[in-house]
Order: C-alpha cells, then structure tokens, then sequence
C-alpha cells in the first residue's frame, strides 16, 4: 500500500514499511481514516517479505502526534457519540495490530507527543525521544481518561507516577521519557534522519544503529526531583484523600503541592475518579486485548457522560478553559458511580480485535 496524498503517508522505503501523519496544521492529531489507513497498511505490510521493521513518524511541524481529533468527533454531524464509538473502535484496534505485530516498530516521539500520540508510540519496540518531545497523557482535562493502553503503560511505571501523571496531565521531556523508560532512547533532532536512512537500510541492526546515535549526555531528568513528593501526595487510590495530602502540603509552605493541587481541581472528577480506578485495575488485564476491551467499554460510557462534550468545549472549541463538569466536586461521587463505568458492555457492543 502506498499513499503520498493523505493524512498519513503509507510507503515501502529500503526494508521499512513507513507510516508518516501528515496533517501539521493540526498537530497529526488523529482522525478515523488516517487510523484506518494506518492499520490497512500494517495488515499488508504483515506477511511481506520486503518489510522488516515499521518506522512510524511525521512528515513535518513541530508536533509527533497531539492524540485523537476529539474535536471533529464531538462536531461530527451524524452523532458525535456515534462517531466518538467508531472512532475509538477503530483506535484500539490499530493499538492492538501494533502491540502484537510480528515486525518490530520505531515511533520517532519528536516533538509533541500526547493521549493517541502515546497510543501508537507506546507498542513500538524503540521508541525514541528527543530534546523536543513534550509526551502527556491529558484526557482528563476534557473528560475521559488516559486510555489507548495508557491503563497498562502508566501502571508500570515506578511508584505513584501513573497517578500523578494521570490525574495532572503533566508534561514529560525527553530526557524524562527515556528516564521513565516510555522512550528507549534520546537522539538529538538532528541524527534523527541519519537514524531512519541507517534503518531503513539495516533494520536487522536497529539496536546497535539507535545505540550509535544516541546522546551520552542525556539532560538531567528534572521529575526525578519530584519522586518522593509524588509518591507521598499521590499514595492514595482516593481522589480526595490525594487532594487531602495536597492541601496539607501546601498549608506547610510546598508551592508544588500547591500548584498541583489546583491543576488536579481544574480536571473533570468523574474522570479523575475513573483514571485513578482504571490504574488499579488494569494490572490484572493479562493480555493487551483485555485491556483495550476493558477501555473501550469505559469510553463509551464516558462519551455519553456530560463532561465529555463539556470538555471539548471548554478546551479546544471556545477555549474559555471553565468547564462546567457534573459533579464539580468529587466527594459527591460515590464507588457504585464510578464502578458502573467498568461493567462489562453487552456482548454484541463489546470492543474486538481484528479476526485475521
């Protein structure tokens, strides 16, 4: 498949298939057809003797991928709940060709890097960060909640970092990516075409060819700093508890519990809550399916939730940044509420993979 026309340019380079987002204006944020694009070009690249490694970037601008085009899909004239279902239907598959796809992947994190941007970045096998990545996972600002296998991803992580990071959206650098171990390595911007032409070429050596090109001097990773503080004010599973910790740190003269706190207060609470929920149980989903099932049947609750569309409007389409959320205050929000959202969709509505 080859396509140097669309929103995403699907071509045959050496012996690398290449999926590049093409849509700078908006930040290669997705949309369904370059999702399916995508994953139609994955299915025939899958058995082709010629593509030995997929090489995953953008063709221009400053941005990897700012995640899915939640505005399209919330303006969309036949149902923005409609096109909200087959829009994540059709993310979460792709997330899952790629997680288990028999050819190693390299996603190119350079530049901003957020909520779908970290959907296909994540499967990948090398995942390079640069001193322009910017990589977060923000969905609770208009929401929902860190999905795309973000349940899995952020639950790994050290400590209480997946909470925090969940909850505050906070925006990770590269030098922090590769601390963290979202990225595998840190390449300066400019080996970055070097790297994809020495791939491209050898794919067989795209270990030692990432391994040559990356910085020996990393940055310092400026979260590690914060380590303890997070783990101490996020310890909680509990969104008022956490708050709770948080005040009191601030009470105490900590500026950056202060700061946090406030952040956390601008989020939607029933997303909060959902996330912080998503966190404990996503370490029982066995296999990658099971989670993107389990997401899927979250989402499509969450998208017929207020807040949803009351995000989107807050933050991307007027842009006044005062969402009216429903509740505006979590303590109101009981466990059965929030337990409802993880009950399992009826069988012919449940999330499936593709049936090769």
């Amino acid at each position: 498949m080859t396509d140097l026309q669309g929103d995403v340019l699907t071509t045959k380079e050496g012996l690398a298939g290449r999926l590049r987002l093409n849509r700078p204006k908006a930040l290669h944020s997705l949309n369904r057809q370059m999702v399916r694009d995508m994953a139609r070009a994955l299915i025939e690249w899958r058995d082709d003797p010629d593509v030995r490694i997929i090489l995953i970037d953008h063709s221009e601008g400053r941005g990897f991928c700012a995640g899915g085009d939640v505005v399209d899909i919330s303006q969309n004239v036949d149902g923005a709940e409609a096109a909200a279902r087959a829009f994540f239907f059709d993310e979460y598959r792709l997330n899952h060709l790629e997680y288990t796809y028999p050819k190693p992947g390299v996603a190119f994190m350079d530049g901003v890097t957020m909520g779908g941007g970290v959907g296909i970045a994540c499967p990948c096998r090398y995942r390079i960060a640069t001193e322009r990545t910017v990589l977060a996972m923000p969905e609770t600002a208009i929401g929902i909640f860190p999905d795309v296998g973000g349940g899995r991803y952020l639950s790994r992580l050290r400590g209480r970092l997946a909470q925090f990071l969940a909850l505050t959206g906070a925006r990770l650098d590269g030098a922090e990516c590769k601390a963290l171990r979202l990225a595998t390595h840190y390449l300066p911007s400019d080996r970055l075409d070097e790297a994809k032409e020495r791939i491209m070429a050898q794919p067989f050596r795209v270990e030692a060819i990432l391994d040559e090109l990356s910085e020996d001097d990393v940055p310092e990773a400026r979260i590690r700093g914060n380590l303890k503080k997070i783990d101490d004010y996020f310890a909680s599973d509990r969104l008022e508890e956490i708050l709770e910790a948080l005040d009191a740190g601030a009470d105490e003269g900590d500026e950056w519990a202060a700061t946090e706190a406030a952040t956390i207060r601008k989020k939607s609470p029933m997303a909060c809550k959902v996330s912080l929920k998503l966190l404990q149980e996503s370490p029982y989903q066995l296999h990658f399916v099971d989670e993107m099932r389990m997401e899927y049947g979250i989402m499509v609750r969450l998208i017929h939730h207020p807040d949803f569309k009351e995000g989107v409007r807050a933050l991307l389409i007027d842009k006044d940044n005062k969402p009216n959320w429903h509740p505006t205050r979590p303590e109101v929000i009981g466990d059965a509420e929030v337990e409802a959202f993880f009950e399992p969709l009826p069988v012919e509505e449940q999330w499936r993979p593709f049936d090769f």
